[in-house]
């Protein structure tokens, strides 16, 4: 089988970074009027801090229009966009020029010319690169882009770049006692993640060409070796994403993590069966954390022990639900850890509105792909 490497991964967050309590107390305390019911979802939350490009502590944008938010997306996209794409770029040793397809997943703002021609145009990129934007897919929306970029780099032999961009706080809604509300306040940060793929034979003996220039990455590089997706439509107005006057709102349904447990074991289970193996194969887990409801539901499904999701947790801690980013932020931990799961099998698995569940399976292990 012939696969895509992932040959380096970048991440950039906001410079802005403010502790979950100095966020209650500073702002969202009086947003939602004392209320005891969202002080403790902030508390539970499992966030202990988040990066953002809007500060509500110093400006509140509740009150903002639609076209406001989007024209502040434009300003800071571009340039958090740019440093995650130079950092992964740099990883794998790949030149701007050999990029062949620029792929840009992001549901949090949208203009024309898109973030995917303004990058394009920053990151020095040819004038014939194929570009592919993916929006309003949400936070499981960097899996099925893994995918498409994978597929472009198989068919051509070319590199390809995946970048996942979301600003999340340019959209918190007006003081409101939905609890809904409430939960995605608590939950979401800002964050860029991109991923550069090359084809399988640039890694020969440890180092390869790419273009003019030889590079060497990680030693045990992970390949994408297969997707798996669910949705269930009986479900779909569990998670939205809806566009109102006054930027983007979320709905968010307690029952999520119910109707996940139906699911999680059957899709993952179908996944690994394709390739021989079974979940305790598995050496790695990117798991989203759509919040710590979430993650128990896919411990408890998959009989895991609590320290296989420890990555996710300890991004949304450190992170917040970043949305589509997050995955390759819990995927980056993963393999920056001195006893890194690179020759796999390692599995990502996000979530998302539909309900959405997507899987896909990694490995280092030549026999898999």
């Amino acid at each position: 089988m012939v696969s895509a490497t992932i040959a380096g991964i970048g991440t950039a967050l906001p410079g802005l970074a403010a502790e979950q309590q100095a966020l209650w107390d500073g702002f969202f305390r009086s947003h939602f009027a004392t209320s005891r019911l969202a002080e403790r979802i902030f508390a539970g939350s499992g966030v202990l801090r988040r990066h953002t490009v809007a500060d509500p502590l110093t400006e509140d944008l509740s009150g903002w229009s639609t076209e406001q938010r989007m024209r502040r997306y434009v300003r800071e996209a571009e340039p958090l966009g740019h440093r995650a794409t130079i950092a992964a770029l740099a990883e794998a040793g790949v030149a701007t020029e050999d990029i062949g397809l620029l792929t840009v997943a992001s549901c949090t703002g949208y203009s024309t010319p898109g973030l995917d021609i303004r990058l394009a145009t920053s990151l020095s990129l040819r004038s014939d690169v194929q570009r592919l934007f993916v929006g309003h897919m949400g936070c499981y929306a960097a899996l099925p882009a893994l995918g498409s970029a994978a597929d472009f780099v198989v068919a051509r032999q070319r590199p390809a770049v995946l970048l996942c961009l979301e600003l999340t706080s340019l959209h918190v809604q007006p003081p409101t006692r939905d609890p809904q509300q409430m939960v995605s306040h608590a939950l979401f940060g800002d964050a860029a993640a991109a991923v550069v793929l090359t084809p399988d034979h640039a890694h020969a003996a440890g180092s390869r060409r790419v273009g003019s220039r030889r590079v060497g990455s990680r030693s045990s590089p992970l390949h994408l070796v297969d997707l798996a997706a669910m949705t269930d439509v009986s479900t779909s107005d569990h998670m939205t994403w809806d566009v109102t006057d006054l930027g983007f709102r979320m709905g968010l349904s307690p029952k999520v993590p119910a109707v996940l447990s139906q699911h999680v074991r059957p899709v993952v289970c179908d996944l690994l069966g394709r390739h021989g193996l079974d979940v305790p194969d598995v050496r790695g887990w990117a798991v989203h954390p759509g919040g710590p409801a979430i993650l128990s539901t896919v411990q408890q499904e998959l009989d895991l022990p609590p320290e296989a999701l420890e990555s996710s947790r300890s991004v949304l801690a450190e992170q917040g639900n970043c949305s589509s980013p997050t995955v390759l932020l819990i995927l980056e931990k993963l393999l920056g850890r001195d006893d890194p799961e690179g020759a796999g099998p390692v599995v990502a698995m996000a979530f998302g509105p539909g309900l959405t569940l997507y899987a896909a399976l990694l490995s280092g292990d030549p026999e898999l792909w």
